[in-house]
C-alpha cells in the first residue's frame, strides 16, 4: 500500500536558477494531486519537481477535481490523506474555481463535443474553465488531455508533457 506523504508546503521550494518561460497560471486536474500526496506514485517526483521549477505558477481546479481526489486518496490510502489534501488546498496551495451560472451547460456541451473519449467530469470542467478563464497551460498527467480545445481551436498545453 502506498505511504501517505508529509503534508505539502503551499508553496513549493524556490528554485535556484530563474526559469525561462513562467507559467502564470495552470488548471490542473486529479492525476498530479493524487501523485502529489502518494510517494508510491510513479508521478511523484516528476510533479514535485514541476513544481519546484516553477513555484509562480497558481494552481488553479475544479470542485469535480477536487472531489475524485479525495476519494482517490481516501480508496487509496486513507482517510487522513483526503484530509491532508483538503487543509493543503484550504491554505492557498490551489485556488478553487467557482463556475457560472452556465457551466454546466458548457461541461456538458465539451462532454458531447469530445463523446469519442470516455466521459471524465473532472476533465471537461477543467477544459471549461479554461475556456472561460483563458488559461491555455493544464498540469496533467494524462498525455490525452490535449485533445481539449479552447474556444478558438487551440489545443490546451500539457506542461508536464512539454
Amino acid at each position: 500500500m502506498a505511504q501517505a506523504l508529509p503534508l505539502p508546503a503551499a508553496a513549493p521550494p524556490r528554485p535556484g536558477p530563474a526559469v525561462e518561460s513562467p507559467v502564470a497560471s495552470a488548471l490542473v486536474d486529479s492525476g498530479p494531486l493524487l501523485a502529489l500526496f502518494n510517494a508510491g506514485d510513479h508521478w511523484h517526483a516528476r510533479v514535485l519537481a514541476w513544481l519546484a521549477a516553477h513555484p509562480e505558477t497558481r494552481l488553479v481546479s475544479t470542485w469535480p477535481v477536487l472531489t475524485e481526489v479525495c476519494a482517490l486518496l481516501a480508496r487509496r490510502i486513507h482517510n487522513e490523506a483526503a484530509f491532508d489534501f483538503l487543509r493543503w488546498v484550504q491554505r492557498g496551495a490551489v485556488e478553487i474555481d467557482s463556475p457560472e451560472a452556465g457551466g454546466l451547460q458548457a461541461v456538458l456541451a465539451i462532454s458531447e463535443r469530445f463523446a469519442s473519449l470516455p466521459f471524465d467530469l473532472a476533465d471537461a470542467s477543467v477544459a471549461e474553465a479554461a475556456g472561460r478563464r483563458r488559461i491555455r497551460h493544464v498540469l496533467s498527467v494524462d498525455a490525452d488531455f490535449i485533445v481539449y480545445r479552447d474556444q478558438a481551436g487551440r489545443p490546451l498545453t500539457s506542461v508536464l508533457w512539454a
